[in-house]
Formats: C-alpha cells, sequence, structure tokens
C-alpha cells in the first residue's frame, strides 16, 4: 500500500547552559544529505487518498466475489453500481456454476444472474437484496499525475485500499479492452481483479483488470464503462450457470 507524509520530522538541536557565563561551542551544522523520516498515521495508512467519509462509503460498496467454475474457484472483487448491481471483470464471474458475494462485515448477498460484456473485461451481478452503498460516476476520466486508490480484497483475504497515481494511458497488454486502458503504479494482487479505482473525492474513476509481474495495475477508464452501460442490452449478454457434467462430455 501507497504512504503519503504528513510532514517531515523537525531536527530540534538543544543548548544546555552548565554555568553562567560560559558559552558552548556551536553545534555542527546540518548535514546537506538529512532525509526527514516519514511517518504516517494508521488512520492515513488504512484511507489511502480518500477522506474518512469517502473510506467508509468504500467499505460499504465493495464486495469480495468467490466464483465456483468447472476448473476450480476464482476470487475476485466488485462493486455496486446501484442497489442491486454489481460490476467486476468478465474473466472473475465467466464459466460460473455459482457465484458467492460476500461484503466487508461478513454479510452474503444471493445472486439472481450475471451478464459479460463482448468489448472490455467487464460484467454485471445482480442481486436479490439491496447492497449498502454506490459510488458517483466521475464525469471523467482522470488525467496523467492524478492520486487515485483502488479499494479490493487481494487473495480473497480483507478489504485492502491501496493509494497510487495515473502513470499514463496505453493500449490494452492483453487485448481485451475497447480503447485505451490506464496504467498505474497503484500495486494490486490476485483476487484485486473488479476492484473500484477512486478519485480523491470517492468517484469512481475506473475499475482494475489486470497487473504486470510488478503488480501495478491497469485499469478500465470510467469513459469505457459508461459506454458500454449506455449500450442497454447489447453492452452486456447475460450468461447461464454452466452444468460441469454437460461441460466434461
Amino acid at each position: 500500500m501507497s504512504r503519503k507524509a504528513t510532514g517531515p520530522t523537525v531536527l530540534v538541536v538543544a543548548l544546555v547552559l552548565s554555568g553562567c557565563g560560559v558559552v558552548p561551542d556551536f553545534p555542527p551544522p546540518i548535514p546537506d544529505s538529512y532525509v526527514p523520516t516519514v511517518t504516517v498515521s494508521a488512520e492515513e495508512a488504512v484511507q489511502g487518498n480518500l477522506s474518512s467519509y469517502g473510506f467508509s462509503e468504500a467499505q460499504r460498496m465493495a464486495v469480495r466475489v468467490r466464483n465456483v467454475s468447472c476448473t476450480g474457484v476464482t476470487r475476485g472483487t466488485g462493486f455496486a453500481l446501484d442497489s442491486r448491481t454489481l460490476i467486476t471483470n468478465k474473466h472473475v464471474v465467466e464459466g460460473t456454476t455459482l457465484l458467492q458475494l460476500n461484503t466487508y462485515d461478513g454479510r452474503d448477498v444471493s445472486v439472481t444472474n450475471s451478464s459479460l460484456a463482448p468489448l472490455a473485461d467487464l460484467a454485471l451481478v445482480r442481486t436479490t437484496e439491496d447492497l449498502d452503498a454506490y459510488p458517483v460516476l466521475a464525469d471523467e476520466d482522470p488525467e496523467e499525475g492524478e492520486p487515485i486508490t483502488v479499494v479490493g480484497y487481494p487473495n480473497g483475504g480483507e478489504l485492502t485500499v491501496t493509494s497510487g497515481t495515473v502513470i499514463r494511458y496505453t493500449n490494452d497488454p492483453i487485448n481485451q479492452n475497447l480503447g485505451e486502458v490506464i496504467y498505474s503504479d497503484a500495486e494490486v494482487e490476485h483476487g484485486s481483479s473488479g476492484s473500484a479505482v477512486l478519485d480523491s473525492e470517492g468517484r469512481l474513476i475506473g475499475v482494475v483488470y489486470a497487473k504486470n509481474t510488478s503488480g501495478a495495475s491497469y485499469i478500465i477508464p470510467v469513459s469505457t464503462l459508461k459506454k458500454i452501460l449506455a449500450a442497454d442490452d447489447e453492452g452486456f449478454t447475460a450468461q447461464e450457470n454452466v452444468s460441469c457434467a454437460h461441460a466434461s462430455r
């Protein structure tokens, strides 16, 4: 997780006079190579680039996703788009026999169906009960150098908030998405796929879908998500749960 400094440590030199009328030697000069110690409060370490309110909302909208398929179990992350719709990656939920959703406070959420986007690594999951919170979609994609926060469940574990910046826009390295994607230094792990990417005001600016060997993230920008959502039925195609007995024939 990236950390930000609350301010440099102040170097203080104390002069102690041991007797009246005695002037001590001057202290040595501060070395040019002095590097202040970086201190980060526990609250900042947890929240990344988000305010306290933004972090609370991020907790409530992020959902742990577990896809049981014929070939094994895939773990990922999703986030609420509205009260009963979840966004995640296509590769997280495709080929499912059973989708299991779980919130940060341990609540299980039942699924009615899932749909896959044909031109991006995105999927919609519909739920049978209301999700706690969902983000506002940013009006525009983030600019290069802009701070971001990734909220997800790496390795299917605890909710993690990771800070980073937008490095640049680039062609999709695995050819899964429509148009350019964001390359960021926010480090992610397996299970982070489908994580919400938020700006400093808590607005959604993208969705994590891949990483490189050093853990840096690739993100589908919010403009691509909006374009696919606007396509209605053409944007997502419903998938039926797979029967493993049928698939093995």
